[in-house]
Parts: C-alpha cells; sequence; structure tokens
C-alpha cells in the first residue's frame, strides 16, 4: 500500500512538472510538491528515498523512456497521450527497462492500478497493453 502511494506521489510529480513544461534534468523543482508539511513529515525515510528514486530516475532517463513509450504506442503519438498516462507509462518503464527491481507484474499492476484511480474508465487498458507488449518482447529476449 505504501509503494501505491509512492508512485501516486512520483506521478503527481512528473505530472506537474511535465504539464509545466519543465520537466528536464537541469530543472530545479520540490519532487514533494503539490504537499504540505504535514505530508511530508507523515512520510518515513524509505518513502521519500522511493518518490525521489522514480522522479529522478525517470528524468535521467526521460529521453529513452519516451523512445520506448513511441516505440510500443503504435496509434498514438507521445504527445497526444493524456498527461497523467504519459507519465504513469514514465515511471512503469523507468521500473520495466532501468531499474528493474521490482517484477514486472507488480510494475504493470501498479500502473494499471494508478490509472483506474487518476485517469479515464479506459486508459487503463491502454497502459496495460503498452507495458504488456514491452514486457513480452523483453521475455522473447531473454530467451
Amino acid at each position: 500500500m505504501k509503494r501505491h502511494r509512492d508512485r501516486e506521489i512520483a506521478v503527481s510529480t512528473l505530472y506537474s512538472l511535465d504539464f509545466n513544461g519543465s520537466l528536464s534534468p537541469d530543472a530545479e523543482f520540490d519532487p514533494f510538491q503539490g504537499m504540505n508539511e504535514e505530508e511530508v513529515a507523515s512520510l518515513d525515510e524509505d518513502d521519500k528515498v522511493f518518490i525521489r528514486f522514480l522522479i529522478y530516475g525517470t528524468i535521467e532517463n526521460l529521453e529513452a523512456i519516451d523512445a520506448l513509450i513511441s516505440k510500443y504506442s503504435l496509434n498514438r503519438p507521445i504527445e497526444r497521450i493524456d498527461f497523467v498516462d504519459r507519465n504513469i507509462l514514465r515511471i512503469a518503464f523507468y521500473q520495466l527497462a532501468f531499474s528493474r527491481d521490482v517484477h514486472p507484474a507488480i510494475v504493470i499492476d501498479e500502473a494499471v492500478k494508478l490509472s483506474q484511480e487518476l485517469s479515464n474508465d479506459v486508459s487503463f487498458r491502454f497502459i496495460n497493453g503498452i507495458l504488456d507488449a514491452y514486457r513480452k518482447d523483453n521475455l522473447k529476449e531473454e530467451r
């Protein structure tokens, strides 16, 4: 449950940066923007580290992550993907392609849940399809 909340916070921060056009490795920002001091204080240190890990890791690998999203989003260019969905995908691709510290099924499940909670009624299918196609391609490569 805590990791799910941590991912929500990371998506929220990336969404805000993306929406404002400041999603760049050189940009200075607060990874806990949108949270008040009490909310930030309620996070334990492991949560803060994980949230920063997701945000900064995603931003540092943004070009490669966006290329992966573009490769697997055959019918929708990345700039036409909703801001929330795009940033859910970015975090998921970061974990799948660069971090690999969580089993792919968990990453995909979390992305689908985030989409169901934060986006529209059908986006979760789109997100699931893209991430599952990537997972299947990587299973083939590993064999």
